[in-house]
């Protein structure tokens, strides 16, 4: 709708200028014949019609004032036009100074409107940043709100029982060593936190870095079930394998181990219930696929999409005695995303299941 008025301005001013040009010219002419009247309309018209011609007369005269205009008033709307475009780039470019993102309408003036589109491309790349920092901020802030608590809490029962002992209140031998045993499971339960803590500023900070070799899944998992075989004992619990064949991967040894410790030990801490605990492998297509699974309490649908967030808990209770630090499955999910493969879980009112996807090597 601009360009055709911008168009229709230059086409009127164009004619305009063009008659009023002509109206001078005549003018010019009487004004000749006013100085000159022994030059009479009748030898000129005999001079221009034997020496030019009356058709190319009009067209010598006509035509060359009527582009001269065309090209004075093209010039004067494009420079118009720049002018103005200009002063709305200059008029943005304040706004985002002060903090808008805004971006700034793209017209085709020239060069300005390549610099009109640069500029969108660095308030794109603002206003992404701008988001970032928001985000980060607002997981720096989670994350103290959140480990002040969690740090809290164990603290305060290991300063509870040190301090019953240091003021001799039990009654005996007995009562002694449960402080003391009360103590030293709330001391490994802080000793974890920390190492989650640590480990999810790690993978925060993008300084989790993957030592790759070829490793025989089934035999890890193998290892790792007599790893937990005390505490399955203890909470009446049966692992049980079902692993087909070897399953070969390309991945970080320590770093799988973390997720599998992380999945068996939730399966031990909800599921203790169920009394088993199976753990599943098998080769589908070019992936390896491992399944941990609990016949415990159900996790509820509204949960699960929010399993592996970072300090999600089902429970809702943050001083839950079985609640873990919140953050082992967001680590577990990292460090399967870094290794391009996926984890996932489903739960039911018989089983809960997560399930593990890695690339097999030599797919």
């Amino acid at each position: 709708m601009k360009a055709s008025l911008r168009f229709l301005a230059w086409l009127f001013w164009t004619i305009v200028a063009s008659l009023i040009a002509l109206f001078l010219l005549i003018l010019v002419a009487r004004l000749f014949f006013f100085f000159f009247p022994s030059t009479t309309v009748y030898s000129l018209v005999v001079w221009i019609n034997q020496n030019i011609g009356f058709p190319e007369a009009y067209y010598l005269t006509g035509v060359p004032i009527l582009m001269l205009f065309a090209l004075y008033f093209y010039r004067r709307s494009l420079r118009r036009q720049e002018k103005r475009y200009l002063e709305q780039l200059i008029e943005e470019v304040h706004k985002i100074e002060v903090g808008s993102t805004r971006k700034i309408p793209v017209e085709n003036v020239g060069q300005l409107g390549q610099l009109a589109t640069d500029i969108n491309r660095m308030i794109e790349r603002l206003r992404t940043s701008i988001e970032d920092e928001r985000r980060a901020e607002q997981t720096k802030n989670e994350l103290i709100t959140n480990v002040s608590h969690d740090l809290r809490t164990p603290l305060t029962s290991i300063t509870g029982y040190l301090g019953l002992i240091e003021q001799d209140r039990y009654r005996d031998e007995v009562e002694l060593r449960y402080y003391v045993n009360m103590a030293y499971e709330e001391s490994l339960r802080l000793k974890q936190l920390l190492q989650d803590l640590f480990e999810y500023t790690r993978m925060q900070n993008k300084e989790m870095k993957l030592q790759i070799t070829r490793i025989n899944l089934a035999e890890m998992l193998h290892q790792m079930a007599a790893h937990f075989g005390w505490q399955l004992q203890e909470n009446g619990m049966e692992c049980r394998l079902y692993l087909q064949g070897p399953l070969y991967v390309q991945a970080d040894g320590d770093k799988l181990r973390r997720v599998y410790e992380n999945l068996i030990t939730n399966a031990i801490r909800y599921g203790h219930d169920g009394k088993y605990l199976d753990i599943r492998g098998w080769q589908e297509g070019d992936e390896i696929v491992t399944e941990v699974v609990n016949y415990g309490d159900p996790i509820p649908t509204a949960d699960l999409p929010h399993l592996f967030d970072r300090f999600y808990r089902v429970e809702k209770s943050r001083a839950s005695q079985t609640g873990g630090s919140g953050i082992g499955l967001a680590i577990a999910k990292h460090i399967v995303v870094l290794h391009q493969g996926g984890i996932s879980v489903e739960s039911n009112e018989y089983r809960t299941s997560f399930i593990v996807r890695l690339h097999r090597d030599g797919a």
